[in-house]
């Protein structure tokens, strides 16, 4: 099956200036290169007036990048054992915080009432459960791979049923508008969105919910801890030794700072009477605040991008284009979260109230 160029790029050929004599005989003469090619998606013989690197197919519509070099899968198995790695660290972090945070709050839990030690272990099971569930969920299933379709010749592909699609050079098949090779997994993810080291995967259309939930998860089960831990660690730190001195001189900003460092060597000097598990509580509320915050802009940016209806990567992609089209809905977050027909309705009938109201 061949096409010629008016069918994938119409040649404009600059027309011939007027003459201001008309007994002046000019001539002009346009040559043509014709260049042969074919489509990789339907195998069809293409011939363009000129050298085109990129070049869109009339009959199916892929897109063929002639400069596009082999892919080489170089460094796989570093990056391999690099998610294994952020993946064993978080593991063992997460079995540390459930065991050791239980190990640290029970005995003072349970001394102060049978029914709070009960409630407090109950607690502690669910989100442990949820987390791991959520974690596994995202790290251990496939991110989405992108749909099986026919190719290769145009007896099996119709008009269009390729349209945009790129060749991916590291699997060898097409690739949807909306799916990208991912070099650490070694394969396309559909809806990319990134990959993420600490769960050892791609986030993409399979397991970005399940991302979101063990984010969620997670995010709450740290602040349970560091609530707990601040609580507790309250009640059994030894007394502040204060060193009393006369800080009552000096600007607002001096006395803050003067304060400040009392109460920090106080902690410190307090610190040599402290337990094994004063200890693990301490780093426990550390640990569990600095993972809340960066946890909860990650979550931030999640929900960001998704109410946009883009993925991380389609908002990099779509940043330096002037005719990207915006569409920020809370739609997008119900069309996410696959919740029922019923929300999307009350959802749109809550929206069309505001406009009247606002009229």
């Amino acid at each position: 099956m061949d096409f010629t160029d008016s069918d994938i790029n119409p040649l404009q050929r600059p027309s011939a200036p007027a003459r201001d004599d008309p007994s002046q005989e000019d001539f002009f003469v346009t040559s043509v290169t014709e260049h042969e090619t074919t489509c990789w998606g339907c195998g069809s013989n293409l011939r363009l007036s000129s050298y085109a690197p990129i070049f869109k197919c009339g009959w199916c519509g892929a897109i063929t990048n002639q400069n596009a070099s082999k892919g080489e899968n170089k460094g796989f198995w570093w990056r391999r054992l690099r998610d294994g790695s952020f993946v064993c660290v978080l593991v063992i972090f997460m079995l540390f915080v459930m065991c050791g945070g239980l190990w640290a709050v029970y005995p003072f839990v349970f001394s102060m009432s049978y029914f709070s030690g009960i409630i407090h272990s109950i607690i502690i099971v669910i989100l442990s459960v949820a987390t791991a569930v959520s974690f596994s969920l995202a790290a251990f299933r496939c991110a989405g791979a992108p749909p099986i379709i026919l190719w290769g010749s145009y007896r099996v592909v119709g008009k269009g049923g390729l349209e945009n699609y790129t060749f991916c050079r590291y699997c060898s098949k097409p690739k949807s508008p909306r799916t990208h090779h991912c070099r650490s997994c070694g394969m396309c993810i559909l809806d990319m969105d990134h990959h993420c080291p600490f769960i050892g995967n791609c986030v993409g259309a399979a397991n970005h919910r399940s991302f979101i939930a063990f984010l969620v998860s997670a995010i709450i089960s740290t602040l349970y801890v560091s609530i707990m831990s601040a609580y507790v660690g309250y009640n059994i730190w030894p007394p502040l030794n204060f060193r009393y001195r006369d800080i009552s001189s000096g600007s607002s900003s001096t006395l803050a700072l003067r304060m400040v460092k009392e109460i920090a060597f106080a902690l410190l000097r307090s610190a040599e009477f402290l337990s094994a598990r004063g200890f693990v509580l301490a780093y426990l509320f550390v640990s569990s605040v600095s993972v809340v915050i960066g946890l909860s802009v990650l979550l931030s940016q999640q929900l960001g991008y998704i109410y946009e209806g883009n993925t991380y990567l389609s908002h990099l992609s779509s940043q330096g284009s002037s005719d990207a089209v915006v569409g920020r809905d809370c739609q997008n977050l119900v069309r996410f979260f696959g919740c029922p027909n019923s929300v999307s309705r009350f959802l749109q009938r809550f929206q069309n109230s505001r406009k009247r109201h606002k009229k």
